[in-house]
């Protein structure tokens, strides 16, 4: 028997803002890890090109993590829409909109 439409909705308002957090904690994670080896490079007096190639990849690893985020925030879009149309969603933490119309979203997309 499939489960109803109100409990998958419930469902989905409790996991999709878990799922943007995370995501959230990932991206701070790493912040955290890019500033610790620059510290780290620097207040050991390592000259400026030793680990260049590790910061690189973290920063790339940084963009890739800003990229899910966009999506997962497309995501959370998508779903309202599905949700509009089946007639069970609730506006309580839905995004007002994209990254691309949201001023402070767009600073880190």
């Amino acid at each position: 028997m499939p489960q109803s439409i109100p409990l998958m909705a419930a469902r989905l308002q409790r996991d999709v803002p878990t799922a943007e957090s995370k995501v959230d904690d990932a991206i701070i994670a790493l912040s955290s890890l890019m500033t610790s080896m620059v510290t780290a490079r620097r207040e050991s007096g390592a000259p400026a090109k030793t680990g260049q190639a590790t910061i690189l990849r973290l920063a790339k690893a940084q963009m890739s993590l800003v990229d899910v985020s966009s999506d997962v925030l497309r995501i959370h879009g998508d779903l309202l829409e599905i949700g509009k149309e089946m007639g069970s969603y609730d506006l309580r933490d839905c995004p007002s909109g994209s990254a691309e119309t949201t001023p402070h979203l767009a600073a880190v997309a």
